[in-house]
């Protein structure tokens, strides 16, 4: 399988991991079509592809809607003839302890409420389902050869402070054997799963955290820096071009020899 020519969809596509994606894979010759709440930044980012000469098609969805994802591969279909690649990196986080004492009186002060915990598992978790599945449905029909990646993250090793965000990366982290052993059974052939576990990657997020707990991040990794979001994108192509590569997940860490430290407050 070649990264020129393929149709790739990203959700999460208008910032950090997904755009150094949807720009990396367009550069290469693939056509990529970009889902993204955030319209305004997804048509930025589409319009910069196009201006350096790729094709990119760009649409607002919200991956927890069934509706609004199948418009999207469908849209991708419409636009390019079918679907070869999916990278949902749609995600958010919404960190906390469950429970939080006072430091003084040692009582219970906060609790992580529920919509707190069902709001990043309905996006990382759900919506991943619902992206993977609305594409699968249609490279199966359509007989297109491709992979449906996930993207986990290290801290499905679990993170103090992130117990909603470390469940959904640890269960989408899980997903490429099932899907790989489902497809088997039904002897589907022409689609790969591949998970991406990135360690901490240098978004905005982390760039602009507080310093002196990203030196003690760094403690940590072997290379002494971030990942860089490229460095993803260079692993989800190579990915796609190696088919012995299956029912999998890559860690791309940069060789966390510690496990990850927690950046909760």
């Amino acid at each position: 399988m070649q990264v020129k020519e393929s149709v790739v969809v990203i959700t999460g596509g208008a910032n950090g991991i997904g755009e150094a994606v949807a720009k990396y894979l367009a550069s290469e010759g693939a056509c990529v079509v970009i889902g993204d709440i955030a319209e305004k930044e997804v048509g930025r980012v589409a319009s910069e592809i196009a201006a350096a000469g790729g094709r990119a098609e760009g649409r607002k969805v919200d991956v927890t809607k069934d509706e609004e994802v199948a418009s999207l591969m469908d849209a991708a279909i419409s636009a390019f003839g079918r679907i070869n690649a999916v990278v949902p990196c749609a995600g958010i986080i919404r960190d906390g302890l469950v429970i939080n004492t006072d430091r003084e009186t040692g009582k219970v002060k906060k609790v992580m409420d529920t919509a707190q915990f069902r709001s990043v598992i309905e996006v990382n978790l759900v919506g991943s389902f619902i992206t993977l599945r609305e594409a699968a449905a249609r490279m199966v029909d359509g007989g297109w050869q491709g992979v449906l990646f996930t993207i986990s993250s290290v801290n499905r090793v679990g993170q103090v402070g992130q117990i909603n965000y470390s469940s959904s990366k640890a269960a989408v982290g899980m997903w490429p054997r099932i899907f790989a052993g489902e497809f088997h059974m039904r002897n589907i052939r022409n689609i790969r799963t591949v998970g991406i576990a990135p360690g901490y990657v240098e978004t905005p997020l982390l760039k602009g955290m507080n310093q002196d707990a990203l030196t003690a991040i760094l403690s940590d990794v072997h290379i002494a820096r971030l990942v860089r979001p490229e460095e993803i994108a260079h692993a989800i192509a190579f990915v796609m071009q190696n088919e012995a590569i299956d029912g999998t997940t890559l860690e791309i860490t940069g060789g966390v020899t510690y496990g990850p430290r927690s950046i909760a407050k």
